[in-house]
């Protein structure tokens, strides 16, 4: 795509919105930084602190234990209630596992709890609002009048999840205060520690608390909108497509093998669990439509003249539909990966679910080790069943509109320990 590969730079920058303005939030932000001094020191703190296969190798074990006690809540939730709600759960240990790496927290959220609850439900509806239309966006003399309410809710639905965040950081900022170091040094401590510094006449911005607070948020709220949409779909389609279903189980009972947990060094000889991931990532990209982009300078383009500051969507959803590069695009086949050599990063135009350029989701790495080990755990774990009344046929794939692709009726299943895992604890 000539957008990528040419004209990256000229259209590097972000259009934000209203409902992304809520408490100053976009000004924080990574994701919706512009392109500049800021952008540039977050991009390469998050990179050299979270995200090199070191950083992401060392923290391998605060994923296992945190999928194990997914698969643990499951059971016993499926055997309180008979049926469960799969998002739920896939989204709080989501916010557990990046509560530990980022803030050495371990069970930040509970399923007992409300909080968690609360939590995951306010920042889902700020998501939500990010991505609602707003003819404040395009008319801005509207902004005073906020016709739609979407600002108000949308500062309504942000400041909880923030404050949640902020109670950390002031913790850790007290802790530190009273000389207690904390053992591990973890994300918080390198983002306090940060003094910037000055390169090619640029100087670093200063990180303050609150943008401190939000950075963090960010880390919460992309990883657990990638990780619960893309299991959640990725689940459907296999209870859609049983013969799936049955190649993925076979592989992982060969490869693992029964009375064991998968494990991250398992997933290199698990190439169709792996094709199934990319599959669900093509058909459900967790960002249908990536988050705008701005030219920073007027741009000809496919013989079209840009103007600066004109916003730019690219339309995932319809890339990874496209009949001209796919062949049955509408079609689960998982198989279509297995020889291709497509993948996700950003090199492959056809393919683009976390995006490709400067502004490509910098946590692809991270993104690709859960999504793998979470959905074969948990297929490798359980026998999958819709609720009664639910067939392949009736069940409901209509999406939800928003900033992330969810699904608008939440998946609940019907789980049974698979008959060679009964002597394995859960």
């Amino acid at each position: 795509m000539e957008m990528f590969q040419n004209h990256d730079l000229a259209f590097a920058s972000r259009k934000t919105n209203e409902a992304t303005g809520a408490h100053f939030y976009d000004k924080g932000s990574m994701a919706l930084a512009q392109y500049g001094p800021y952008w540039r020191m977050l991009r390469r703190i998050c990179t050299t602190e979270l995200f090199t296969n070191n950083r992401i190798n060392g923290t391998e074990s605060l994923r296992s234990n945190g999928i194990d006690k997914l698969t643990r809540w499951l059971w016993e939730e499926a055997q309180k209630k008979g049926s469960v709600e799969v998002a739920r759960f896939i989204a709080l240990c989501t916010v557990n596992i990046i509560g530990n790496v980022t803030l050495t927290k371990d069970n930040i959220v509970d399923p007992e709890l409300e909080e968690g609850t609360e939590f995951l439900a306010s920042f889902g509806l700020a998501t939500e609002l990010s991505g609602k239309p707003n003819v404040a966006d395009f008319f801005p003399f509207l902004r005073w009048f906020d016709p739609q309410n979407v600002l108000k809710n949308a500062k309504l639905a942000i400041a909880p999840p923030i404050n949640f965040v902020s109670c950390f950081v002031k913790e850790r900022l007290l802790e530190r205060q009273k000389g207690q170091i904390n053992a591990r040094k973890d994300f918080l401590d390198v983002m306090l520690d940060f003094k910037g510094n000055q390169k090619n006449g640029e100087t670093d911005a200063i990180m303050s608390e609150r943008n401190i607070s939000i950075v963090i948020l960010e880390l919460f709220m992309a990883s657990t909108d990638t990780t619960t949409s893309t299991i959640e779909w990725a689940i459907t389609e296999l209870l859609r497509h049983p013969n799936i279903m049955k190649n993925v189980q076979m592989e992982l009972d060969q490869v693992v093998g029964p009375n064991k947990n998968v494990k991250e060094n398992d997933i290199g000889e698990l190439p169709y669990l792996q094709a199934v991931v990319k599959e669900t990532l093509r058909l459900h990209p967790p960002v249908p439509l990536l988050i705008p982009r701005k030219a920073v300078e007027d741009t000809e383009y496919m013989g079209y003249s840009i103007p600066k500051g004109t916003q730019i969507f690219v339309n995932i959803w319809a890339i990874g539909r496209d009949p001209d590069s796919w062949e049955e695009p509408l079609s689960f086949k998982p198989e279509r990966f297995l020889s291709s050599g497509i993948d996700y990063k950003g090199q492959h135009f056809q393919y683009l679910p976390f995006g490709a350029g400067r502004r490509s989701c910098i946590g692809i790495m991270l993104a690709q080790r859960m999504l793998y080990l979470a959905l074969g755990s948990l297929i490798h774990s359980f026998e999958w069943a819709f609720e009664d009344g639910v067939t392949p046929e009736t069940i409901d794939m209509k999406e939800k509109f928003g900033t992330s692709l969810r699904k608008a009726d939440p998946l609940n299943v019907v789980l049974k320990l698979k008959a060679e895992n009964q002597d394995r604890k859960i």
